[in-house]
């Protein structure tokens, strides 16, 4: 295994079969030792969170994979919190697309003058570029193609297919009397160009609500795998 790039909850490594292998880590973002799914550099370690995340991500990547929707799982292996993932390239330096239910967090502090916090969305979809140091800038659709980061098929199907995964996550948290209000993932493309879902599934790219409270990240991974 050849290590390709150090991330800060992950590693990953290139395989002689040409996949790629990710191996999760315990490290957190987070800021003066607390645990902040936001924040853009590691604060603290938390025992068994690679586990979990691991753990999270498997069950909805292989959901998602028997949906027909493409992802970059192949298998993972719990013992040394690995996965491994077919080969694939971002989108421009890396593209963060997030579906909203609720209007909640940066979309309500942006558009508070159109309407209340938490009221419904209809699975709304936007894209920012990845940049710390600029924010992480919105990207509309026009953007992305006279930039040349994506045709506009490949931002057709990265949103259907956003809005079809996001589905899937809300609707498996529902039975679990948890309520979805917003999601990130990332996205990136095969050798064929086609769109295909990467990174992770976990508790920290996602916003839940049990009875109107929010759930932590933390809390939200021990309520899922204990129900």
């Amino acid at each position: 295994m050849k290590l390709i790039y150090t991330g800060k909850t992950k590693d990953v490594f290139a395989l002689e079969n040409g996949n790629v292998l990710l191996k999760f880590k315990d490290d957190c973002t987070g800021k003066d030792g607390v645990f902040d799914p936001g924040e853009n550099s590691v604060g603290l370690t938390i025992d068994g969170v690679g586990d979990v995340n691991l753990r999270m991500s498997i069950y909805f990547f292989e959901k998602i994979n028997a949906a027909g929707i493409k992802t970059h799982y192949i298998n993972a292996n719990l013992d040394d919190t690995t996965m491994e993932v077919v080969p694939a390239k971002v989108f421009g330096k890396g593209l963060e697309v997030i579906c909203r239910y609720k209007a909640v967090g940066s979309f309500f502090r942006r558009y508070s003058d159109y309407i209340e916090e938490g009221a419904d969305l209809p699975a709304y979809v936007e894209m920012t570029f990845k940049n710390d140091e600029k924010g992480d800038p919105l990207v509309t659709k026009d953007g992305l193609v006279d930039l040349g980061v994506m045709t506009a098929k490949q931002y057709d199907d990265m949103k259907d297919m956003t809005q079809k995964i996001t589905k899937i996550v809300a609707d498996d948290l529902k039975e679990k009397g948890l309520d979805l209000y917003d999601i990130k993932f990332e996205f990136g493309y095969d050798q064929d160009g086609e769109v295909i879902l990467i990174d992770e599934i976990a508790s920290g790219n996602m916003r839940v609500y049990k009875n109107g409270e929010y759930i932590d990240p933390m809390t939200l991974s021990k309520l899922f795998f204990n129900n």
